[in-house]
Formats: C-alpha cells, sequence, structure tokens
C-alpha cells in the first residue's frame, strides 16, 4: 500500500524512503532485557571499548548481574531510587542496567548542576543511594551530601578500574591531579559491588513495562528542575521508533559508535547507548570530548556511527590539524540537543562525505520526536519528518488548541508511545503541559510544511518581541553563522526603551579571526535579515554558556541581562 493509498495519511509518510515503515514494531519489553538480548545474540561481539579495553557483550551482560545482586544486597528492590553521577566510562553502562535489572529506578545526576540543583534533586526524586566515580569533578561534590540529606549510601568506583592498563592509566590521572581522594568511611567500592556469583533475585515488577525506569530531569530555564517519568515502556519504545527510522542505515551487529555524549543526558542514553547495545554495536566511550581523540578514533577504528550535538560538529570542523584526519568510515552522523546551523551543517558534509541528519527530541519525549531519513538532503533549515510512530501536531500561538494550516507557524506539539508519564509528584505541571486530546506542548514555535518536515523556529519563551514585532532569534542566528569570522553565537532579548526588545548577539570567534565592529556586523547582516530582526548590540567573548550535554545555554545571558 503507498502513502497515497493510506487513508488519512500524515503528510510525512510521503517523505518516508521505501523500507522505513509508517508503524514501528514495538518490542514492549523492560530496558534491561534489551541488554540481555543482545548478549544472547552476539556473545563475543565487543560492547564497550575503554582506555584500550574491550568489554564483550557476554562478559557485560555478567558484569550487569554481579551489579545487580550487589545492589540488592545494599537494599535496592522496586521502588527505590538509585542516583547515577557518573562520567562516560563502562560504570555507566553497567549501572544504568544493574539498576533497573535489580528493580529500582535510575535517577540521573549532571556534574554541571550547581550544589542547590543537586540537593533539590536527591530531596525530590527521593534518592538514598548515589553511585560515582573518584574524579575530582565528581566525587567531592556527592559526598558533601552524606549525612546533610536524605542520601544515605554511595558506591565509588575507581575510574581506571575497566582500562586495559588501570595502573597506569590511574597514576596518570593522579599526576595531572584529576582524582579524588576516597574516603575510607561510609563508601562502597564498585569493585566490590560485584565482587559475588551475580545470582540476583528477580523481581516480576522489574519487567513489568509500564513501570517506572528512568526519573529524568529537565534542565528548564526557570524554576526548579521537573523529573520526567520515563517508564520501561516509554524507553524502549523510543529506541525501537529510532531503530524503525534507521532500519535502512544501520547494520546489527556491525556498527562502530562514537559515544561522547555525557551519560547522564537522554540524547546520550537513548541514542547512544539503549540504540547501540539494541543494535549490537560497539560504543567507543571517552570520558569527556576531545576534538583531537574523536579524530583519532573516528580514523583509527573506522568509527561508523556518531552521534553529537551541533557544539562538537564545530569544534571538530575548527580543530587546526583537522587535514590529518580521515573521516571517510563515518556513514550517520546525528546532530541533537540544539537547531543545527544550515552553515554548519554544509562544512560538516564537505569535509566528511556523511551529512548531518539533524533530529529532535525532548527529555519528555525519551529523546525521540523526528529524524531525517537517510540518502535525502534536508530542506534547509529542517529538522526532519516524524519517527516512526509519533504524531505531530502544530498548534495555533493563540489558543492552544486549534491546528494552524501548513506553513503556518505554531506551538509543535507531539504524542506517541515515546512519551513520558508525566512529571514527577507534579500534576499542576503535567496538566498544563497536555492538550485537550493528549498531545505534549513542547514550548517549540514551529511550521510544517506540505511534506511533513518540521522547521523549527524558536522557542515560545525566548521569542522576542520587537515594536509588537515577532522576532525568532534562531533566524538571526542563522544569518550570523554565514559570517566566516563566527564560530558559536547565541542571541536573546534585551530590554529597549523604544522598541520593548531588541535582539543581541554573544559571539565567539573562529580561530585568529578579526574581531568585527557591530556596525559591520550590521552592514553583513543587512541583506539577510529584516529591519525589524537586526541586532542592536552585541558582545564577542572566548566561550558562551552551555548546558550538560553541550548546547548553547541562554538562561545564564539572560540572567545576567535581568541582574
Amino acid at each position: 500500500m503507498t502513502q497515497q493509498q493510506v487513508p488519512g495519511a500524515a503528510p510525512w509518510f510521503k517523505s518516508y524512503p521505501e523500507g522505513i515503515p509508517f508503524e514501528p514494531d514495538l518490542s514492549g519489553r523492560a530496558v534491561h532485557q534489551m541488554l540481555a538480548d543482545s548478549a544472547s545474540r552476539w556473545p563475543e561481539r565487543s560492547a564497550l571499548h575503554f582506555m584500550g579495553r574491550e568489554i564483550s557483550y557476554r562478559e557485560l551482560d555478567d558484569l550487569v548481574s554481579r551489579a545487580a545482586k550487589g545492589l540488592q544486597t545494599l537494599g535496592v528492590r522496586p521502588g527505590i531510587h538509585v542516583g547515577l553521577y557518573l562520567p562516560n566510562s563502562p560504570h555507566s553502562v553497567i549501572s544504568f542496567m544493574a539498576v533497573l535489572r535489580a528493580g529500582g529506578v535510575v535517577v540521573n545526576y549532571s556534574p554541571l548542576d550547581a550544589e542547590r540543583i543537586l540537593e533539590h534533586k536527591i530531596a525530590d526524586s527521593e534518592t538514598d543511594l548515589v553511585i560515582t566515580v573518584d574524579l575530582k569533578t565528581l566525587l567531592p561534590q556527592m559526598t558533601r551530601f552524606m549525612g546533610n540529606s536524605r542520601l544515605r549510601g554511595l558506591v565509588v568506583g575507581s575510574v581506571a578500574e575497566f582500562a586495559l592498563a588501570p595502573d597506569q592509566v590511574r597514576e596518570q590521572m593522579a599526576a595531572s591531579d584529576e582524582l579524588s581522594e576516597v574516603p575510607s568511611d561510609g563508601v562502597i567500592r564498585f569493585a566490590d559491588l560485584l565482587d559475588n556469583d551475580g545470582d540476583y533475585e528477580v523481581y516480576p515488577e522489574a519487567s513489568d513495562p509500564d513501570k517506572l525506569a528512568v526519573l529524568q530531569y529537565t534542565g528548564g530555564t526557570t524554576g526548579a528542575p521537573k523529573g520526567a517519568m520515563l517508564t520501561h515502556r516509554t524507553i524502549s519504545s523510543a529506541a525501537d521508533q529510532l531503530g524503525s527510522a534507521l532500519v535502512t542505515t544501520v547494520s546489527p551487529g556491525e556498527e562502530r559508535v562514537l559515544a561522547v555524549l555525557p551519560p547522564f543526558h537522554i540524547y546520550s542514553i537513548v541514542v547512544n547507548m539503549l540504540f547501540g547495545l539494541r543494535n549490537g554495536a560497539t560504543l567507543y566511550q571517552h570520558i569527556r570530548f576531545d576534538p583531537k581523540l574523536a579524530l583519532e578514533t573516528i580514523e583509527g577504528e573506522q568509527i561508523t556511527v556518531f552521534p553529537a550535538v551541533p557544539t562538537m560538529l564545530s569544534a571538530l570542523l575548527s580543530y587546526p590539524d583537522l587535514d590529518q584526519y580521515r573521516l571517510d568510515s563515518l556513514k550517520l552522523c546525528n546532530s541533537g540537543g540544539a537547531p543545527l546551523p544550515v552553515e554548519l551543517q554544509q562544512r560538516f558534509r564537505e569535509r566528511a562525505g556523511c551529512s548531518v541528519k539533524e533530529g529532535w527530541g525532548m527529555t519528555e519525549t525519551a529523546s525521540i520526536g523526528t529524524f531525517t531519513p537517510q540518502g535525502m538532503v534536508p530542506p534547509a533549515g529542517s529538522c526532519g519528518v516524524a519517527v516512526p510512530g509519533a504524531d505531530l501536531r502544530i498548534l495555533s500561538l493563540d489558543d492552544g488548541e486549534t491546528e494552524v494550516p501548513r506553513g503556518e507557524r505554531g506551538e509543535l506539539c507531539i504524542k506517541g508511545p515515546h512519551m513520558m508519564n508525566g512529571y514527577w509528584k507534579r500534576d499542576d505541571a503535567t496538566e498544563e503541559s497536555t492538550t485537550a486530546e493528549g498531545y505534549y506542548r513542547t514550548g517549540d514555535v514551529a511550521y510544517m510544511d506540505d511534506a511533513g518536515f518540521i522547521y523549527i523556529v524558536d522557542r515560545t519563551k525566548d521569542m522576542i518581541i520587537c515594536s509588537g514585532y515577532n522576532v525568532y532569534p534562531r533566524n538571526i542566528e542563522e544569518a550570523i553563522y554565514e559570517h566566516p569570522a563566527v564560530s558559536e553565537v547565541s542571541v536573546i532579548g534585551v530590554p529597549d526603551s523604544y522598541r520593548g526588545q531588541s535582539p543581541r548577539a554573544y559571539i565567539t570567534l573562529t580561530g585568529n579571526a578579526p574581531e568585527p565592529t557591530l556596525e559591520e556586523l550590521q552592514a553583513f547582516l543587512r541583506s539577510r535579515l529584516g529591519k525589524h530582526e537586526m541586532i542592536q548590540s552585541m558582545e564577542i567573548r572566548d566561550e558562551l554558556p552551555k548546558t550538560p550535554v553541550g548546547k548553547l545555554s541562554k538562561k545564564e545571558l539572560y540572567a545576567e541581562v535581568s541582574s
């Protein structure tokens, strides 16, 4: 049956290439079952590659079982919430799967969270136990909550213990002052957590797909972060939907994934870890993103899949010795977390020979929402079409319920099997974010074309009102990115006594590029922007604020302006 023959077919179906199903095949399985199934199918294949050591799917599955039993001896069972405060290392994968296998709920913590945010999350999520490692960027921040919050247990691993040469790595990291001394009292060593036969107790609730699996806190721009409740079904559906979207691109049991996204972010959890493990891929884990190491790994290990954010792609393209590396092994490069500038997309395609496929998603959608089909050159500025199983609507900015015509701007709304089960202990926020027909209000201003492609213009809260006109910062940012001296840019609205608000650009420069004046930049933008969109002020900075996943963040800039 063709798209035209499907009654009431969604407009995006016509953009699906042959082989991509309209509806995904959803497994409805527990999240930790993904690993067990892959370990059964590819037992000897390398699942993780970390600091020179390879861990097979069979070994990883065994490590998870042993960690699950260790956690159960510490009291983890259905209903118990366990915090993960971890870098990109085997600890993150083992701990994530082990908490779920033990029957518990994962709560992810970010190392970039301020102390007050960490304190809020511990109390709000009802976290009693946290797993971390001996990095100075992690351990001291969490130990200070022992005895001063509801936190009662701390499991601490050595970040080097899964390396091929752990003693050597440990010495090197100690010499560079990266490690923190582990307290002698009140902590459990990760190695001791694994010191058992792996015969954990199987709780039926742990495999119930409708039980809470992950409590994932949203960053938000105002107020305290809210916990999005992601069930086993939510997360496994997201991985299955992504699998359907990429069924013509990804080969099970063959892919090599560069895993540099922070493991506490939902994008990394679903697109790196779960989708990778679901498909029998090898994950090459880096503790942190480093352009040189990333380029060496892509070339040396013949990486085929690279999930990234725009700032990572920009860093690779700005690396001084980029021309020394081959990137032709890449066949799939995904960009998410933030809008992908068209200019950056074009530059990466020209250099790597691999198109960057932009997608869109949110914590509340388990990171899945849209994708760009492989083999297709997407329309400029689009973040793709709905993934199989997702239903998208563009609703009026005035009444919030009426669907607007194709090409007209409104609020992007979404529903599907991958949606969160509401906000933790926040029924009010859940209700406010849900339409009468059950769609989630994303807060993104967007429009949809006749082929179903989505164009995100801006966040509703970031929209600037200039002399009564709606001005969308992304339009301005896209124009500024065309200037050869610009590396990164964030545009916000600042108070203006005459216009109400006016756009201000915060810019970092590429290499040793000469610093443009405001007048020079305005002259460059004159043919690219409307008069109402023209920036009225700018600041050149060494760096711009970013979220934990590397997305440019505007809330710090707004805070500066309002202070």
